[in-house]
């Protein structure tokens, strides 16, 4: 599976807010860009995609910038993925349907419907709250950290 990189855009800077979401800071799109390493420009335009679906509340002004729209805790993977990944939520494209319907019936049902159920389960299993918690887990020197 290959995610673009506005998907990737999308979690990482959504994972980032996440990380902070209990001081309830608002985030630049200046700030998101420098932590992240990534184009200032293109992650307007993926706040853009997560403001329209209603993911990020924006906040105007000199110290304005985004905030999430509701808690970690119930907002997906799938909610995030499913705005910046048009195509990867498609039904797939008939390939032999005019000719040998049968087969076409048989790949639809047996293969490509059940993988867009599978990934689509497992993407909204994942809140962007466990995300920032493996994140913030991860973060000390590359390794994991257990509490006991």
């Amino acid at each position: 599976m290959r995610i673009s990189t506005k998907g990737r855009y999308a979690l990482a800077a959504m994972t980032l807010m996440a990380q902070k979401a209990d001081s309830e800071e608002i985030f630049p799109v200046l700030k998101i860009s420098e932590a992240l390493g990534v184009s200032k420009i293109y992650l307007e335009q993926v706040f853009s995609l997560l403001k329209r679906d209603g993911l990020v509340n924006s906040i105007k002004g000199a110290q304005g910038g985004y905030q999430l729209s509701r808690p970690a805790e119930e907002i997906s993977v799938y909610d995030i993925l499913s705005v910046a990944e048009l195509s990867m939520f498609e039904k797939t494209e008939e390939s032999v349907k005019e000719k040998a319907p049968d087969i076409e019936s048989a790949m639809s049902e047996l293969v490509f419907d059940r993988i867009d159920a599978v990934l689509a389960e497992i993407l909204k299993e994942i809140s962007l709250a466990d995300l920032a918690k493996h994140a913030n887990d991860y973060g000390l020197n590359g390794e994991y950290m257990f509490f006991i």
